[in-house]
């Protein structure tokens, strides 16, 4: 018996219906990011090991899917090291290329190795999909689409203003409302590191901040007791896990907290920047708030970071999220090159709207009208119909057999066509078509140039 045919866990299939909502997602976002000029690029589904491996930290580099060497990729391989059985040893003898984990990294590859050809600050935005080998869960996939925008080449604070309301912008078309955009910064982050006295640590206590929200206060302690973090420091923590208020009261906690550190005043005056001028310009339908334990767990990000909540009502992880990064083209020989950008979770998105209905109806794969077919000849003179009405830009189909016409009516009440055109003998004769309404069931015989004012 043939083994049932299945996908690897994470991955989906999708059907027409989907795709279209899907489709409907990204040319919204695109839309969005035409009108705020950013330029499309594309890069490979996989890139060299070396480009991707380190740039995550190790929790992203264990979810980096590697492509095994075409061949016998084991020839290299000595015998010792196969002996050791060590994965870390043997992964780079047998794979040098993987799928890429992100669009981010790819991105300043992309920028180090077109950087004649670029003009700066340049402004990109990429729809690909990516792939990691996570544990999935809803909202959670080993394949999923990314949606980023990015500007390199300009330190200026604007361009996280811009991002702010580019959020906004889109989900606002989507019709999306109660999303909040949480807002933080590496260097304050670091600062607090500095004030408690972990500086050497920055890495493990972020790491450990970023879950707050997964694992709660205790099990952020718990992590960081592990990781070696002082119990004294982790006492002078405690008030970020209490902090509330207004984003006024936010700052001021965290101008009182980082008094003695420079560089987490600095990361205290960007954020403030950022968020009085989003208050005067203002937004359509999303809030911006600062979110102080929110750490982001990459590690090339250097300034703001971002993560948007879906609407309260929906139980979904991050629906989007970005930050600044000052050095990531520097780990490949492009030195003093700031960037900063977000990326909008498509799958995620899909799911917040499919959950609240807010998929418009218009939204459809489907064809309008669907011609009877009653044989050889009525077939051609439904066809040469169905043509013209194509190049008129309305989707119309000839059923491809002669078959009994309730089998016919039934395949397009089953595909929701909403009108069927009968064009049989009568109607060659008369140079008409009995145009049918199919859920009123209403029939009209109309000509050519009737039938398409109609449809149209």
């Amino acid at each position: 018996m043939a083994q049932k045919p299945s996908i690897p866990k994470g991955t989906r299939d999708f059907s027409p219906a989907e795709v279209v909502k899907r489709n409907y997602i990204m040319d919204t976002i695109k839309d969005c990011f035409t009108t705020y000029g950013f330029q499309p690029i594309e890069t490979p589904s996989f890139e060299n090991s070396d480009t991707l491996m380190g740039k995550y930290g190790d929790e992203g580099d264990r979810l980096i899917f590697k492509i095994l060497n075409s061949g016998d990729f084991l020839r290299k391989v000595d015998d010792a090291l196969y002996s050791e059985k060590d994965s870390g040893k043997l992964t780079p003898k047998i794979s040098e290329k993987a799928l890429r984990y992100d669009l981010t990294v790819p991105f300043a590859r992309y920028v180090v190795q077109h950087q004649n050809e670029i003009d700066f600050p340049f402004k990109r935005y990429q729809i690909q999909p990516v792939w990691r080998a996570d544990r999935p869960q809803k909202g959670r996939f080993r394949e999923f689409f990314q949606c980023d925008a990015d500007v390199v080449g300009s330190k200026s604070l604007w361009q996280e203003v811009e991002f702010v309301e580019l959020y906004d912008a889109v989900f606002s078309k989507l019709n999306l409302e109660g999303v909040t955009i949480k807002m933080n910064n590496r260097k304050i982050l670091s600062g607090i590191a500095e004030v408690i006295g972990e500086s050497d640590k920055l890495i493990d206590f972020t790491v450990a901040l970023d879950k707050l929200d997964k694992i709660g206060e205790d099990g952020v302690k718990k992590e960081m007791r592990e990781k070696g973090i002082t119990e004294t420091a982790i006492e002078k923590l405690q008030p970020l896990f209490q902090v509330s208020g207004t984003a006024s009261e936010k700052l001021a906690l965290l101008k009182d907290l980082l008094s003695s550190s420079e560089i987490g005043m600095q990361g205290v005056q960007e954020v403030e920047f950022i968020v009085s001028t989003i208050s005067e310009i203002g937004l359509q339908t999303a809030m911006l708030e600062i979110d102080v334990t929110l750490a982001r767990g990459l590690n090339y990000y250097t300034g703001a970071i971002f993560e948007v909540a879906a609407p309260e009502q929906v139980k979904m992880g991050s629906i989007g999220g970005g930050g600044r990064y000052d050095d990531l083209t520097g780990i490949f020989g492009l030195k003093n090159i700031s960037g900063v950008g977000i990326s909008f979770g498509l799958d995620r998105i899909y799911l917040v709207l499919e959950e609240l209905g807010l998929f418009p109806e218009t939204v459809s794969a489907n064809t309008k009208v669907l011609f009877i077919n009653f044989g050889e000849e009525e077939a051609f003179y439904a066809m040469k119909a169905v043509s013209k009405l194509r190049k008129e830009g309305i989707t119309a189909e000839l059923y491809p057999d002669a078959t009994k016409m309730g089998k016919q009516m039934g395949y397009a009440d089953k595909r929701n066509i909403p009108y069927t055109v009968l064009a049989g003998g009568d109607e060659m004769q008369a140079e008409t078509f009995t145009l049918k309404h199919m859920k009123s069931g209403k029939q009209d015989a109309v000509s050519f140039t009737e039938l398409r004012a109609k449809l149209k």
